[in-house]
């Protein structure tokens, strides 16, 4: 058992813990990540304690030389932790004495874990924003690389895990990159609401002495200052808010690996995996398994679960700090550590995938152009009209109504794909014959419909699949990391 004299809290209590509650209440196992977080806010407060005249400036010297000290302790794998040490901000103090004696129990004056934790962790967490920023940076580039050297490879798009329409391969990848881009940004927007400092609010009522709080502020480069210190101790919602940011980002991951893990099964043999990113079975000599891209997915679970439990956390809790609040710091690790992990093996999948151009082509089936078909007889209308009626409005429109409007146009190509399964024969195999039969528009010219690359080229409206207007979102997002880098 441990005696509470040596605690920081100790004074009050007499005996000592429990051992069970020993560990049971400790937290220096996972939080002792924060040392270097720890140490600059503590850098940071005992300037403003000399400010406020509550140490001499050889005092200050020498606290900042001991943080110093220990900050290379850290660095170099050589901090001893003790058993008595709960937390970071414990061990970091505690060591702080053992260097430079009684000076160091100056440091924790006006000032409570309470305020020191949650400083760490905004600290901490501002700086793993930037790293997250930086990793999915790189796999954004990676995408936009790739859909720019590929943009001509064409392959099913899918809705409904049905093939849907003939599209090109690097509108698949932007669709990915595009989500991510939204991760980025919304990250920045979390960044904004992380970096507000808490240090200076004491445990619950604020400080009684003059510490200067806008010169902590600017010592540890926070953009703001909390408002009220009750609300500053104990709201956690920038870690509620990054662990949804971390749930989003992963459900975004996870689509793009669940895409990759069937397009690259033999039943559609569009991808290859690289060695580097997969592995192999115990048993069956011939497997190739997609491991990197089934932990991406599972990745995702994990971090939803750490969301939902820590919200089932904080919906409990009343005003104040509540050391149920301990749980933030795993929960932010973890999603971090995930995320990370998660963007840095993405990145790796995406620059080393190989494509099978032939099998993503030779998937493309006539059905797919059913739309088309209908397009065709919209058109076909409008020119029809155009010339049976010769009217035009100044702006050079025709006053009559199209023969064919969609809905319609929709209902015959649907009865053509009838027609065609019904004599077990792909769409572009009925005769002319046939198709006259289910509308006098279908004339010969309908072969011009049965063109894959003509197809995507007709969805040349900004965001389609055609070339120029995938060569539009490449330059977009390259104008965009550029101005965020910079902006970085």
């Amino acid at each position: 058992m441990t005696a509470e004299g040596s605690k920081l809290w100790g004074g009050r209590f007499v005996g000592a813990t429990d051992p069970v509650m020993e560990r049971f209440n400790m937290s220096v196992a996972y939080d002792r990540r924060m040392w270097d977080a720890d140490l600059r806010g503590s850098k940071a407060y005992v300037k403003a304690l000399h400010r406020a005249g509550l140490v001499s400036a050889d005092e200050m010297a020498g606290i900042l030389q001991g943080l110093d000290r220990i900050s290379e302790e850290w660095s170099e794998g050589v901090f001893v932790l003790k058993d008595s040490d709960e937390d970071i901000h414990t061990a970091n103090e505690r060591r702080l004495e053992e260097l430079i004696g009684g000076a160091a129990r100056k440091l924790h004056t006006g000032r409570s874990r309470n305020d020191q934790v949650v400083t760490d962790m905004r600290l901490w967490l501002r700086d793993a924003v930037g790293t997250l920023t930086d990793n999915a940076l790189v796999l954004i580039a990676a995408m936009v690389e790739r859909a720019t050297a590929e943009i001509d490879v064409l392959f099913p798009g899918y809705t409904h895990m049905q093939r849907a329409q003939p599209i090109r391969w690097s509108h698949w990848i932007l669709s990915h990159a595009v989500a991510l881009r939204r991760d980025v940004e919304r990250l920045q927007e979390i960044r904004k609401r992380v970096n507000v400092l808490p240090l200076g609010s004491g445990a619950v009522a604020g400080t009684p002495f003059d510490i200067d709080r806008e010169l902590l502020r600017k010592e540890l480069c926070f953009e703001e200052v909390s408002l009220n210190s009750m609300d500053a101790t104990a709201q956690r919602d920038f870690v509620a808010e990054f662990l949804f940011w971390a749930s989003l980002c992963a459900t975004h991951l996870s689509k793009m690996a669940e895409d990759l893990l069937l397009y690259s099964t033999k039943e559609f043999s569009f991808v290859s995996l690289s060695d580097a990113y997969s592995t192999g079975s115990s048993l069956m000599p011939q497997k190739k398994n997609a491991d990197s891209l089934e932990l991406i997915r599972s990745k995702a679970g994990r971090v939803f679960g750490r969301c939902a439990g820590f919200m089932m956390t904080l919906k409990g809790l009343p005003s104040s700090y509540n050391k149920d609040l301990q749980e933030d710091k795993e929960a932010m690790f973890d999603c971090y550590d995930s995320v990370l992990a998660v963007l840095q093996v993405a990145a790796g999948v995406v620059s080393t995938l190989k494509i099978n151009a032939d099998a993503m082509e030779a998937a493309l089936s006539p059905d797919m152009l059913a739309t088309d078909l209908a397009y065709y007889l919209v058109r076909k209308g409008v020119r029809a009209s155009r010339t049976l009626s010769g009217k035009y409005t100044s702006t050079g429109t025709s006053k009559v109504q199209t023969l064919v409007a969609f809905r319609d146009a929709h209902a015959l190509a649907g009865k053509a794909v009838f027609t065609a399964e019904s004599k077990n024969i792909s769409l572009n195999q009925l005769t002319l014959e046939d198709l006259k039969a289910i509308s006098p528009l279908l004339e010969s010219d309908v072969a011009s419909v049965w063109d894959y690359a003509a197809s995507v080229e007709q969805y040349a409206a900004a965001g389609g699949t055609a070339k120029s207007s995938v060569c539009a979102q490449v330059q977009h997002l390259r104008t965009w990391m550029t101005r965020h880098k910079a902006q970085t």
